[in-house]
């Protein structure tokens, strides 16, 4: 593979992962503010299913069937034959649409409008939920600490 397929691979894996994974409510309200909505056809319409979500103790022990998981994915080509696909958390068919509909339009001369109106205003918004989470939960930290008594 040369650097520039590796670029453009671990960029889809970024902004796929992205939309699989933000809230709902967001994709829809940045997907509506998109204004021009490419015409496609469906490679596989949305359908719900479930994945099995494995683990690793440690992060790095031997990996453990944690529990099931729902997701919905679908296909997509646009009228150019570029090819998207949508796999995200839950049972959300629209979202879903709207994923693979943005990861083909991310694949075209429209990503940077795109990027610009969806991608990066979704991380900015991911990015400020964990940043809030993890103020929360460093406010409720509690530090222990040993006094030496001077005894041996």
């Amino acid at each position: 593979m040369t650097d520039q397929t590796e670029f453009a691979t671990a960029a889809r894996k970024e902004w796929m992962g992205l939309l699989a994974r933000a809230p709902e409510d967001a994709v829809m309200e940045l997907w509506d503010m998109v204004p021009d909505h490419p015409a496609f056809d469906w490679l596989r319409s949305p359908e719900i299913g479930g994945v099995m979500v494995r683990g690793r103790t440690g992060g790095t022990g031997a990996p453990f069937n944690l529990g099931e998981m729902t997701v919905t994915r679908c296909s997509v080509v646009l009228k150019d034959g570029t090819v998207g696909h949508g796999y995200v958390q839950g049972r959300s068919k629209p979202k879903a649409q709207a994923a693979a509909l943005l990861d083909a339009m991310m694949q075209t001369s429209a990503a940077g409008r795109i990027r610009a109106k969806v991608i990066d205003p979704l991380k900015q918004q991911i990015s400020a939920t964990k940043t809030t989470r993890a103020a929360k939960a460093a406010a409720t930290k509690v530090e222990f600490f040993t006094m030496v008594r001077g005894e041996d």
